[in-house]
């Protein structure tokens, strides 16, 4: 009993010291499973603080399963995509909790300029969790086909978040 209550003590202490978003010269990883139409795969991302309430980061994604309409197996480069992208962190805004943040923000990657948001909540100083939604706002190519549309789409992505 007395270790399960030092365990619960230790574990409500870290929470308290937790905070989603630090501003100037924080630095945050994600790493998550990116879900969307056609395909599914994973996200890399790191954001650098640049202001109390601004960061600008980097975004690598990769389509482990696709379909492969009519058989034909999509080549490396339709399954990549790299953005460069600028979120405002807006949870002490709001007023959120330290461990939760809500960060709108725009984008402009390999195939699109677009929009997010994403929500993170941290557990402890170190490790937490995100969801974020992506869509395309202007597509460099109008008329999307073929395998143009897996990264020309709506994108869910859950995972890890972690201070660095």
């Amino acid at each position: 009993m007395k270790k399960m209550i030092l365990l619960m003590a230790l574990l409500s202490l870290s929470l308290v010291n937790a905070q989603a978003y630090k501003g100037k010269n924080d630095i945050k990883g994600q790493v998550g499973w990116n879900i969307q139409d056609h395909g599914n795969g994973i996200q890399v991302s790191a954001d650098f603080g640049i202001g109390e309430n601004m960061s600008y980061g980097f975004v690598a994604s990769y389509l482990l399963s696709v379909e492969k309409p009519g058989g034909i197996k999509p080549d490396f480069a339709d399954r990549a995509d790299v953005k460069a992208r600028f979120n405002a962190n807006l949870g002490n805004v709001f007023g959120f909790d330290k461990q939760m943040d809500i960060y709108p923000g725009l984008h402009l990657g390999t195939r699109n300029f677009g929009a997010h948001l994403g929500f993170r909540y941290f557990f402890t100083d170190g490790f937490g969790v995100f969801a974020e939604g992506s869509a395309p706002l202007a597509r460099y190519d109008a008329n999307v086909e073929g395998f143009e549309k897996y990264n020309n789409q709506f994108v869910f992505v859950l995972g890890a978040s972690f201070n660095l």
